[in-house]
């Protein structure tokens, strides 16, 4: 292990060197790029370094336990003790830094959310997710930027497509894909019976033209006129636009800007973000049947989630997780599950590396 942490040292001073380097710097997408993954290694290489000062501490104590003086001695012996102590848990958490990370953690995201099984009830629990989800970005100081919204007359939503951008957006939110269950007596219901409705949630990082272009010759692009709340410029504007990808069929439309240029760009960055995750999920599917082993992480078809009102209780099913905190939770603090995720699966990738050695 540490001859990895050296060569992760290494390359970061080398990275570093390389953002004064007068090359770099007149060419603004490499010094982005350098700048990236310098910033994506500082947590690793400061726990490095903190690594490093305590072996040459341990070192050092060892010294004055072989010298004569006897109260350096007694002092060296507490060292030493408190120093053997910390170090299995600073190379614990060496060990989980060094799992190969997702190049896709720093992104920021596409959420696509849609009533599924349930009708009305299944459109107002999809619109209580979105809400969840914007809360929890609020929390986090992330922007939420609606591209495309489908609302039904009760408050709920068929479908909502929208972008959320920070620091680390992907990494927190990469394990909410899949199908949200929510157990209730819907507003309508009389015999206060409970309903079972649901809702599927998919988290696509955003696709930068750096990791995927798409040529212009495979592209369908129509322009029409948006519909629904905006006014009248709205309403009698060619503004929307619909982009087809000829090869896939995929189909991808915005009309919430007035511009019909901002749509299209919006419509691009959905379409390029779901080529993408295409293309991500291909090459997790390859490596999985080299390795004969996967390690699940948010299949968009998998139940995930109960969220049941009556006991205010919250269950995720993939980690056996159940937290009585419902209304906490809809009001967006899901930290204490999203972190409970992120440990369990690096856990289960630590598994499997050491499996594979």
């Amino acid at each position: 292990m540490i001859g990895k942490l050296k060569e992760i040292e290494a390359h970061y001073d080398e990275l570093t060197a390389k953002l004064s380097d007068p090359a770099v710097l007149s060419s603004p997408k490499e010094l982005q790029r350098i700048s990236k993954e310098q910033s994506g290694l500082e947590s690793i290489v400061s726990k490095i370094r903190e690594y490093s000062k305590m072996l040459s501490d341990i070192e050092e104590a060892e010294d004055v336990l072989r010298s004569g003086d006897p109260e350096l001695k007694e002092l060296a012996k507490e060292e030493l003790a408190m120093l053997r102590e910390q170090i299995p848990d600073i190379e614990e958490e060496l060990k989980i830094m060094l799992i190969p990370r997702d190049k896709r953690d720093e992104k920021n995201v596409i959420i696509e959310i849609r009533g599924g099984t349930g009708g009305d009830e299944a459109a107002l629990f999809a619109a209580d997710l979105f809400r969840m989800y914007s809360k929890y970005a609020e929390s986090k100081g992330w922007k939420v930027e609606i591209i495309e919204s489908h609302p039904t007359g009760i408050g709920g939503i068929k479908e909502i497509i929208a972008t959320i951008s920070g620091k680390g957006v992907y990494s927190r939110l990469k394990y909410e894909s899949g199908v949200h269950r929510v157990q209730r007596i819907p507003s309508t219901e009389t015999s206060g019976r409970i309903h079972t409705s649901a809702a599927t949630v998919a988290v696509l990082p955003e696709a930068e033209e750096l990791d995927l272009r798409i040529d212009e010759k495979d592209l369908r692009i129509d322009t029409f006129c948006s519909s629904g709340p905006g006014g009248q410029g709205v309403n009698t504007t060619y503004s929307a636009v619909r982009i087809v990808h000829i090869p896939t069929g995929i189909t991808v439309q915005c009309q919430d800007e007035r511009s019909q240029i901002k749509n299209r760009a919006k419509a691009l960055k959905v379409l390029r973000s779901r080529l993408y995750d295409i293309e991500m999920e291909k090459q997790s599917q390859e490596i999985a049947e080299s390795r004969k082993t996967q390690v699940g992480t948010g299949d968009r078809s998998e139940r995930i989630r109960t969220y049941n009102y009556p006991q205010t209780r919250v269950t995720d099913h993939r980690i056996g997780l159940t937290l009585h905190k419902l209304p906490h939770i809809m009001e967006g603090n899901l930290d204490e599950i999203i972190d409970t995720l992120i440990t369990y699966y690096q856990a289960e990738k630590l598994k499997q590396i050491e499996h594979t050695k």
